[in-house]
């Protein structure tokens, strides 16, 4: 498991925001998170996430963290692996 593993996990977060008519600021006030750290997480370059802060973001958005992230599929090194 290396660098391409981490790469396959998507936050949705951008969606969720979108979904509940909320702004990143407002999202910000309610968790205690900086707009820097929760703007890392929605445009997919954090590398980790501390349970804390995906404990305040579900209770801010009421929702699971499987909302928040998804794990797509894996691309096969070399293309199509046909």
């Amino acid at each position: 498991m290396g660098e391409q593993e981490s790469t396959r996990v998507r936050c949705n977060l951008d969606d969720l925001l979108r979904k509940r008519k909320m702004t990143l600021t407002q999202l910000s006030q309610l968790t205690d998170i900086s707009l820097v750290n929760l703007s890392v997480l929605k445009n997919d370059r954090a590398r980790a996430i501390r349970f804390t802060t995906l404990v305040a973001l579900c209770d801010a958005l009421q929702c699971q963290p499987g909302d928040i992230f998804s794990v797509v599929d894996a691309v096969p090194e070399g293309g199509s692996g046909g």
